[in-house]
């Protein structure tokens, strides 16, 4: 018990650390791309920078989004999976993260609340349309859309013991 206790303390305390240099990371970004004229915007990121920060204010998700889907990103971050538009890109954005840890709070999303990817290159504002539970196999949630959408994964049920049966999908529409 006492082995598993300083794991997790272990585990929260380098979540907490990895957070603030991803802020620090993540405020130089929107400094420099506020005061360099003519500076573009990135079209892929290498596995592990930051990308922003993720907020669902009705149910106190605050969590900063890191491009790449593996373990070592997932253990610390959202993780932006690369294979998808960036958020300031057009079409369908997708993040995943653990359930026990940082993607816990979604199991409370309803349709109609409102998320908010900030990066260094804009605040992009979305509504939640929809929640689903689907199979892990079932990656047409990864699709193109027509419209830009935010599409959220997780694993389910979020108290599963063990690796978990299905996924968990918030699907968000980005408004003007």
């Amino acid at each position: 018990g006492a082995g598993l206790l300083l794991w997790m303390a272990a585990h929260l305390f380098m979540t907490a650390f990895d957070r603030r240099q991803y802020d620090v990371t993540l405020e130089d970004l929107r400094v420099s791309a506020g005061t360099e004229p003519g500076r573009t915007v990135p079209d892929s990121l290498l596995s592990g920078e930051p990308i922003g920060v993720l907020e669902i204010a009705r149910i106190g998700l605050s969590g900063v989004v890191v491009e790449g889907d593996d373990e070592g990103v997932l253990d610390r971050a959202i993780g932006h999976l690369p294979d998808t538009p960036l958020p300031w890109q057009g079409g369908n954005s997708a993040i995943a993260a653990h359930r026990d840890a940082l993607f816990r709070p979604p199991r409370n999303v309803r349709s109609g609340d409102f998320v908010r990817p900030k990066t260094p290159y804009g605040d992009f504002d979305y509504r939640v349309r929809e929640t689903l539970i689907v199979a892990p196999e079932d990656l047409w949630v990864l699709d193109a859309t027509p419209t830009t959408m935010l599409t959220m994964i997780s694993c389910y049920p979020f108290d599963y013991i063990g690796p978990a049966p299905e996924r968990f999908i918030v699907r968000a529409e980005r408004i003007s």
